[in-house]
């Protein structure tokens, strides 16, 4: 089958596509263990399963030469002192890159690699982030009233390994210091 060439609108005002094919939401409890403040984590939760996360995708096949793409929205907000974030992966084919764009709103891109190296970058509007193989990342909105709001692109077979960030974590966290945004050493990294 030969697939058309498309079109879709990415208003700058409203953030999501015009063409939406799939919409994840990620709530608090989706995130289980991922926090440092496990005592905060429960507590938040008791009161509430806040949607911490949307995803809005243009699928495509699965397949090689294919490219996967769409619009991530991290809301502001805190667990104890670590800002919100995505849950954070590396993909299944480990050498897959993918490119994000940030629309609105602040924050970082923690990103390491299997071996241990570690990055974490900085997403202003305006601001283009290539992720090279290899590298897990996780996206965490610093932004007190404004969502963090990234358009992303990638190779459609590449897939997502969650398990393994679940399993281990980042090595690295993002949060609220005395002087704003801070970036630490996990803990609790396994």
């Amino acid at each position: 089958m030969v697939d058309s060439p498309f079109t879709f609108t990415l208003s700058m005002s409203e953030i999501i596509p015009s063409r939406v094919d799939n919409h994840i939401e990620r709530r608090l409890s989706d995130l289980q263990g991922q926090f440092n403040d496990q005592a905060a984590f429960d507590k938040m939760l008791s009161t509430e399963d806040q949607l911490l996360y949307e995803v809005y995708e243009v699928k495509r096949p699965e397949i090689e030469g294919e490219m996967l793409l769409g619009v991530s929205i991290v809301h502001p907000g805190k667990v104890g002192n670590e800002f919100f974030m995505t849950k954070g992966h590396f993909h299944s084919v480990l050498e897959t890159s993918e490119i994000y764009y940030c629309i609105r709103g602040e924050g970082y891109m923690v990103m390491e690699t299997p071996e241990g190296e570690t990055s974490v970058a900085l997403l202003t509007p305006g601001k283009i982030l290539y992720v090279p193989p290899r590298w897990a990342h996780r996206s965490v909105c610093t932004s007190r009233l404004e969502d963090l709001v990234t358009f992303f692109i990638y190779p459609a077979n590449a897939g997502h390994d969650y398990g393994t960030i679940e399993q281990i974590g980042f090595r690295k966290l993002v949060v609220d210091g005395v002087n704003g945004p801070e970036i630490i050493d996990n803990p609790r990294y396994k």
